[in-house]
């Protein structure tokens, strides 16, 4: 197995779906094989893309809500690996984002996922990255999230935290009350070993 370093290197040097991407690839992601919390997402958005920097906007915000965590925390790879479907901007549509390129998943993920063997959880957020990692085809994201517990407690399905979902939280605002504070408790639990 590679070393995670020469791997990370690879990755970020990928132009794998260099002619698809609007805005060139720039893959961004976050692996230490020290991590305990596994950030399955989607594909970074424009801003990301900018920065360089895994949910480094609105959806970040939200998301360290949800956790409980502050910047730093979420920030330190040796807690937190951050792990897209896709590492790069897949550009824009009529209705937000593109779907993560599907030539991403196939080439790095297991690779990747090998390199983490201290997980004691992974958050599966939004439809591609459920669609992966978990065995359920069918499902919506709101039925997976809905049956939070079948996952429990090495997987959490959640929706994304994008500003685009505000309106997917108010009409499921048992989400906030019912997934939440046992998702934070486990955060800070796995956090304080």
């Amino acid at each position: 197995m590679k070393s995670y370093l020469s791997l990370l290197s690879e990755v970020r040097a990928c132009t794998l779906c260099k002619p698809h991407l609007s805005l060139g690839p720039r893959p961004v992601l976050q692996l230490h094989p020290q991590a305990k919390i596994l950030i399955a997402g989607q594909a970074p958005g424009k801003k990301v893309h900018e920065s360089g920097v895994p949910f480094d906007d609105a959806s970040g915000n939200r998301l360290r809500e949800w956790l409980g965590v502050t910047r730093e925390v979420f920030y330190d790879p040796e807690q937190i690996a951050i792990l897209p479907m896709g590492f790069c901007f897949p550009g824009s549509g009529k209705s937000g984002d593109l779907p993560p390129r599907p030539e991403c998943a196939p080439a790095w993920r297991n690779q990747l996922l090998q390199q983490l063997g201290n997980l004691e959880i992974t958050l599966v957020i939004g439809q591609y990255a459920q669609a992966y990692h978990l065995a359920d085809a069918g499902l919506s994201v709101t039925e997976r999230v809905k049956s939070w517990r079948t996952y429990w407690p090495d997987m959490v399905p959640l929706p994304h935290p994008s500003p685009r979902n505000n309106l997917w939280l108010r009409r499921n605002p048992w989400f906030e009350t019912e997934v939440l504070p046992p998702l934070r408790q486990r955060i800070s639990a796995i956090l304080a070993r």
